[in-house]
């Protein structure tokens, strides 16, 4: 097991130009981190692939691994099939600078629909399409020896079970799930029972944790609501209400041996957060 950072937890001292991509590869080390995930938010490697070599080589001279790549996507968009294949297009681009980065696993989303309209037949309907979409991007990914993965995020494809479905109906050895421990809260659902359901098709694991509170106890400024209607804000991993012991002595006894990427999103400081946090998942693993 090797615990690391995605790039997504220091977003505030990125945006704040307090810290480059190569930057925040070297915190990372210099805080004992084994890895790094890449996240391009605010910047793309698409766009300026002079930072590609800029990573690798930064992550080599620091010692780290760079775990995982990962990027949007969208192929329910409702624009019709040339919008179908040109996104299956722009995902296979980012394969190859996953390839470029020298990674082996890359995460990319799957769709995205408004919550109204996220119900069960409507995901059954979706499903063949994305099913598709899989298919195809791991097969190219498969060539490059990458596995592709979908993580539990935006809501529609968020549940566990909805999560496994893709993933065996995808049917592919090198498609699995990048496993995000607080995301299911954002469907209400208990993180340690989805934990259960989900570890065995995990590629990566994310550590974040949240702070929840009911929905008739609006907390106001800095929380957003999870599908049902109650409160979450983002907590350094140990901070928050998942019960966090117990999760990792799961992912422990499940035989999970890969890395773990600490995800940060609260208003603390990032980077004192991020350090805590890695610090706590170290602890959270030995003690499990």
């Amino acid at each position: 097991m090797k615990v690391g950072l995605s790039t997504y937890s220091l977003q505030q001292a990125l945006d704040a130009k307090e810290l480059t991509v190569p930057d925040a590869i070297r915190y990372i080390a210099e805080q004992g981190g084994e890895h790094v995930e890449i996240v391009p938010i605010g910047y793309s490697l698409i766009d300026q692939p002079e930072l590609i070599d800029q990573i690798r080589e930064t992550a080599q001279d620091v010692g780290i691994d760079i775990s995982n790549y990962a990027i949007g996507a969208n192929f329910v968009t409702g624009e019709g099939p040339d919008a179908f294949e040109n996104e299956i297009a722009a995902v296979m681009k980012h394969v190859d600078v996953a390839a470029a980065l020298g990674v082996t696993r890359m995460r990319h989303d799957v769709a995205f629909r408004p919550a109204q309209e996220g119900t069960v037949a409507q995901f059954e309907a979706d499903l063949p399409v994305l099913v598709k979409a899989c298919q195809r991007i791991a097969d190219y990914a498969a060539s490059h020896g990458i596995t592709t993965s979908v993580e539990n995020h935006g809501y529609y494809v968020q549940s566990s079970e909805r999560v496994r479905r893709l993933v065996h109906e995808t049917a592919r050895e090198n498609f699995k799930t990048t496993l995000d421990i607080g995301n299911f809260l954002c469907v209400d659902e208990d993180p340690v029972s989805a934990v259960k359901n989900n570890i065995p098709y995990a590629s990566m694991v994310h550590a974040k944790d949240f702070y929840r509170r009911p929905s008739y106890r609006n907390p106001g400024e800095g929380w957003f609501q999870t599908a049902h209607g109650n409160y979450l804000r983002g907590a350094i991993v140990g901070h928050g209400d998942i019960d966090m012991p117990e999760v990792f002595r799961v992912l422990k006894q499940s035989g999970y041996d890969g890395y773990i990427s600490v995800e940060f999103e609260g208003m603390e400081n990032c980077k004192t957060a991020s350090r805590i946090a890695m610090d706590n998942v170290r602890r959270f693993w030995e003690e499990a």
